[in-house]
């Protein structure tokens, strides 16, 4: 197939895996970043550690130097190396409203974006600037871990879901596919995006909030037990919306949903090696946030997002909105961190 020219917003963990990745299978991408960390691309390139994919052969590193990609510090100096094909927009949540109010001023120069973020609001939202034409829906099941700006490792190969239904989805699946990045299409953009928030459930919010890993978390007997809890009104909204679990890449989202109807006993193995395997070696992203005092979390667009729609289905969702009320609060600093630290009683206390 033809090279794709593709613009990347940001040189994250995913933006660098995905986008690094199909420059290395010969489409041409251009990052955009800011200035500090511009420089340093441009200084020392990004750097990929896909060794855990056999069909590297026996190469694990490489590395991308202008002009096998490009960089640019702004918006408008990246459009310079346009027009693009795709973009891609892999942002954290809660980076996604302030990104798009700089993409506004380029809103008709810009592709359609294929949003490969966790949660289910930010397709909605970038289509509100840039028209519904111009989203993709998409997600990202490997893990990968950053070591640095444009620096990467892969942790878990697992693969990339894109939605069907858009002029591009074929030929953007073909394309990532053709960069080993493991690619499936989905009928349904909503079952996609909300089976992957499924998985992001687990042990993540109370791995944060009790300051404990995946592994403490569901050790602890009533833990376990509000994690099945929240993993259960996850799926009540679903089928109050109409939205299926359906597999990802690598992922068996129908048997983790299963396994929320099985003796606890009997859960357990299968959702406690779910619950470490998804991030590879990393805490939980919640833990990763809140305990780097970055002031922000995406409790907001996972838990979050979960609460909203029970309150439109009329859905009760008391597990999910005391997670996200708690962590939110502990984020912002309205309850200091040591109140819950390692004090599960107390967390369960709240409910």
């Amino acid at each position: 197939m033809n090279p794709m020219k593709i613009l990347s917003f940001g040189a994250g963990a995913i933006g660098t895996y995905i986008g690094g990745s199909l420059a290395l299978a010969g489409h041409k991408v251009v990052f955009v970043e800011q200035a500090q960390a511009a420089d340093e691309l441009r200084r020392n390139g990004l750097k990929l550690n896909v060794g855990l994919d056999p069909r590297r052969g026996s190469q694990a590193e490489f590395t991308l130097m202008p002009p096998d990609v490009e960089v640019a510090d702004s918006l408008a100096g990246a459009l310079t190396h346009g027009p693009f094909d795709v973009a891609l927009f892999a942002l954290k949540s809660y980076d996604t409203p302030a990104a798009l109010e700089g993409l506004k001023p380029f809103a008709a120069q810009l592709p359609s974006i294929l949003c490969l973020q966790n949660g289910v609001d930010n397709e909605p939202a970038i289509a509100a600037v840039l028209g519904a034409e111009k989203v993709i829906y998409g997600t990202v099941t490997s893990a990968v871990g950053r070591r640095g700006v444009g620096d990467i490792v892969l942790e878990k190969l697992r693969g990339v879901g894109v939605a069907d239904g858009h002029p591009l989805s074929k030929r953007l699946a073909e394309a990532l596919d053709g960069a080993f990045l493991n690619a499936r299409l989905f009928p349904k953009a909503a079952d996609m995006k909300w089976s992957k928030l499924l998985t992001n459930l687990l042990a993540n919010p109370t791995s944060a909030i009790l300051d404990m890993t995946a592994a403490e978390v569901f050790a602890n007997p009533a833990l376990y037990r509000l994690e099945i809890a929240q993993l259960r009104e996850c799926l009540a909204v679903m089928k109050a919306q109409g939205i299926a679990v359906v597999d990802l890449p690598g992922t068996p989202v129908r048997a983790l949903a299963l396994s929320t109807r099985l003796p606890l006993w009997l859960s357990k193995p299968f959702l406690s090696k779910a619950a470490g395997a998804g991030r590879g070696a990393k805490m939980p992203s919640f833990h990763i946030d809140l305990h780097s005092r970055r002031g922000k979390s995406e409790v907001t667009y996972l838990h979050g997002a979960i609460v909203r729609a029970g309150e439109k289905t009329g859905v009760l969702t008391p597990v999910n909105k005391l997670l996200t009320e708690t962590l939110l609060a502990l984020t912002v600093g309205k309850i200091p961190l040591a109140e819950f630290a390692r004090n599960p009683l107390h967390l369960l206390e709240k409910l």
